[in-house]
């Protein structure tokens, strides 16, 4: 039996798999290729670090995206 966790992501609460990092949460909100910064637990987490990031149940994640425009 697949293990959930339940996380906060801009004020609502998300269910993922157990061992989720912060790459697959954007995946799951089909934001893998956009211009984002993540913060999770009041902390930025670096581009280069998203595949590596775990995270854990209860956390909080803020994601901001970036619009071109003029």
């Amino acid at each position: 039996m697949m293990r959930a966790m339940m996380i906060n992501v801009n004020g609502r609460t998300v269910q993922l798999e157990a061992a989720a990092s912060v790459r697959t949460l954007l995946e799951e909100l089909e934001l893998g290729q956009a211009a984002c910064a993540v913060e999770v637990n009041k902390r930025l987490v670096p581009h280069r670090t998203y595949g590596e990031h775990a995270l854990d149940d209860g956390d909080e994640v803020e994601i901001v995206t970036f619009v071109g425009g003029g």
